[in-house]
């Protein structure tokens, strides 16, 4: 220990040379074990099918990545601040023990015997080393301890209910306490030991080991005592942290690998982009055996962690439909590794009735919002598994009858309404002025209108407010008139995917012939499959196809030479060059505002629509959940085309946090949108929920065109000065 005065400790006090022997060998069937379990875990991932792009691309680049986003904790803070800290405490505590237990073994098994091999064995685990590590061990494990005793206070006395659900286990409970046993256990047995070795002076940096000596004193512990049961003491603590180990890549704690692993091998874009299918019509594209899953989407299910954070963001679970995005891909785990197991027999993955792994009921309340995917600390791509599973209903025709009907409009007519082309650019008709029409004349911005503003009589409304500030603006825009179709964005997140490449292909072979500077999306979901999407399908391998309505054969837009823009981009460059003439103090209106999704989360847009609001004059009144954390309306992923029973609609929640949430609260006059989608929601749930009185569904442009209007019209006032001399 410190018998010539050295200032260090015996690792290996009280302990025998044999237990000194049967510690090492346990250890080294710890690690086998480890090793073992981790090397069955990614052969099983190699069983799964091949994902759809190279994930280990720039792999150290990846890796890096990771390392910042794992260490700084950063996606743990969003929405739960306490959470956050916790992990951050357990996390760097669990980190530095790990850290300081590998130098101590460095010391011991690798540096001790290599100088004794020059005749004098020698140690760094000695002075201002060993004074620097014994109080930054007992500082980050003090940190571990607390919390992990915050874990366990949300589990057991708040009762978080997002940290229990149908997949909670007794698990769950041995992975925390064992946490927490080995973070006490470390202090209890540092203070017997200080407490038998008589106090050294120097121990006093081992500040919480200390105060445990000195409680043990206290309670009449003396210093033989201590050392008689120092053992005792030391075996089970390292029993524990050895069967720990053996036992991570068996049970909850892989989470750590797995997460890591997850994080590394993520798609930045996941969600806002969807993975294609073979140009082969018999290639099996859903979800017929869990062998279908890819090896990501495998590494997905180990990677939760049961956080149910996913659950606590999720519209659909908060509205009493019959989706919890967490059971999914926990039920997805289970069945699999069950099979693996030789336990369970072969059932279907998803379908509508009859005994499967997933409901097709649960698949249908699913809104595509992609909050679950935005609250993932570990990043996992529900939507993209999701998606596999709605393939698999639509190829074998186990789809809401309403979504086939939406099907069936889009094939004969173009369109998600069933209404004849011809009359697509109708809503233009009340307009004082002519839209070009941009197949027969060069124009600056192609506007793909979309089918609420073409077909829904509200939303026509819209698209007629946005002709007025393009017109305003006098910048040289243009329509394709009967040629523009629907985007697809919405019927591939219901796994009609060959459909959306017809109608992708068809309308990149306009957008080719346009060949506009820029094309403005009325419809954030158009803005999103344009922009994220439409470059990644693979037309040549279609081209030839007879029941595909196209013949391109080319790449389009992959180098994103032609801009796509949301139109309130577009109109926020209009307004901050002073081609609309407002001067910010038009209206005094009182207004909030709600985050599409597809603008949003989707693309990460939430300034432009701010900036426009502000720039009529309207005061903003932030709803809590804004931006990122935004509350779906209800229509996306089909929801706009399926009647779904739901204990509060979500358009009819969000009314309410409008009203009584805000900063506001019911002073506030309109309830601004920029999506047609949401305005349909909306305009809904401000009836159904008995709203109507109380606020207003307007769209952005429709403020714009209002506060336009609202100031004198230069040219009138001076043709009536002259009319006046």
């Amino acid at each position: 220990m410190v018998a010539d005065g050295t200032v260090t400790r015996e690792t290996f006090w009280q302990i025998s040379h044999a237990g000194k022997i049967l510690f090492y060998v346990l250890a080294a069937v710890a690690i086998l074990i480890f090793v073992y379990g981790v090397y069955r875990r990614v052969a099983r991932y190699t069983e799964g099918t091949d994902d759809w792009f190279d994930r280990l691309d720039d792999l150290p680049t990846r890796i890096v990545e990771a390392t910042r986003i794992t260490l700084s904790n950063r996606k743990l803070f969003d929405r739960d601040t306490a959470g956050g800290v916790m992990h951050a405490f357990i996390m760097w505590g669990f980190l530095t023990l790990l850290i300081g237990t590998t130098i101590l073994a460095i010391d011991m098994d690798v540096y001790r015997p290599l100088t004794g091999l020059t005749g004098r064995e020698q140690s760094f685990f000695v002075g201002d080393f060993y004074l620097s590590y014994s109080l930054v061990m007992d500082a980050m494990g003090l940190l571990f301890v607390v919390g992990v005793g915050v874990a366990l206070y949300r589990r057991y006395a708040a009762r978080k209910w997002r940290l229990r659900g149908k997949h909670t286990t007794v698990e769950d409970d041995l992975f925390v306490w064992t946490l927490f046993l080995l973070g006490v256990g470390g202090y209890l047995a540092e203070g017997v030991r200080i407490l038998g070795t008589g106090f050294p002076a120097f121990e006093t940096v081992s500040f919480v080991g200390w105060f445990v000596a000195d409680v043990l004193a206290l309670a009449g512990m003396s210093q033989s005592t201590a050392a008689a049961i120092y053992p005792a003491v030391w075996w089970s603590h390292s029993l524990l942290a050895l069967a720990f180990v053996a036992a991570i890549p068996y049970s909850k704690p892989f989470h750590m690998l797995s997460s890591y692993a997850n994080i590394v091998t993520r798609d930045e874009k996941a969600g806002a982009r969807l993975p294609g299918i073979p140009a082969d019509l018999d290639a099996d594209t859903g979800a017929e055996s869990i062998d279908d899953f890819s090896w990501k989407e495998l590494l997905d299910q180990d990677a939760c962690t049961k956080c149910g954070r996913c659950s606590a963001a999720c519209p659909a679970e908060s509205s009493g439909r019959n989706l919890d995005p967490r059971d999914v891909i926990l039920d997805l785990k289970q069945y699999r590794e069950r099979r693996d197991a030789g336990e369970a027999e072969a059932i279907d993955i998803v379908a509508d009735g009859g005994e499967s792994v997933v409901d097709a009921e649960t698949m249908e309340s699913c809104m595509a919002c992609m909050a679950c995917m935005d609250a993932c600390p570990v990043d996992i791509e529900h939507l993209k598994s999701f998606t596999r599973m709605n393939r698999q209903l639509t190829d074998t025709g186990q789809v809401d009858s309403n979504v086939q009907d939406t099907f069936d409009n889009v094939m004969m007519m173009g369109n998600t309404f069933g209404d004849p082309p011809d009359e697509r650019a109708d809503w233009a008709d009340e307009l004082e002025f002519d839209i070009t029409d941009a197949r027969e004349e060069d124009v600056e911005y192609l506007w793909y209108v979309g089918d609420y503003p073409s077909y829904d009589e509200r939303n026509k409304k819209v698209a007629r407010s946005l002709a007025k500030l393009l017109e305003r603006a006098d910048v040289e825009y243009g329509i394709l008139f009967e040629e523009e179709k629907y985007d697809g964005n919405d019927i591939r997140r219901l796994g009609e995917e060959f459909l959306y490449v017809d109608l992708a292909g068809q309308h990149v072979e306009q957008f080719e012939d346009v060949d506009p500077e820029r094309i403005i999306c009325t419809d954030p979901h158009s803005y999103n499959t344009f922009t994220n999407e439409y470059p990644e399908v693979d037309y040549e391998a279609f081209a030839d196809e007879p029941l595909l309505d196209f013949e391109y054969d080319g790449e389009w837009n992959q180098d994103g030479e032609i801009e796509v823009l949301h139109w309130t981009q577009a109109v926020e460059e209009l307004v901050d060059d002073g081609r609309l003439g407002l001067s910010g103090d038009e209206l005094d209106y009182t207004v909030t505002y709600h985050d599409p999704c597809h603008l949003g989360r989707y693309n990460d847009e939430y300034e432009a629509p701010r900036e426009l609001i502000r720039a009529t004059g309207a005061t903003l009144s932030e709803m809590p959940r804004n931006r990122n954390e935004s509350f779906c309306c209800g229509g996306g992923g089909g929801g706009l085309w399926m009647d779904i029973d739901e204990e509060t609609k979500p358009s009819e929640e969000r009314m309410r946090e409008a009203l009584e949430d805000t900063d506001a609260g019911d002073a506030v006059e309109k309830f601004v949108v920029a999506c047609p989608m949401c305005m349909t929601m909306y305009e809904d749930g401000r009836k159904t929920g008995g709203y109507e009185d109380d606020i207003e569904i307007v769209d952005v442009a429709e403020l714009l065109v209002e506060a336009i209007e609202s100031r004198p019209d230069p040219d009138a006032a001076a043709g009536a000065t002259a009319a006046a001399d």
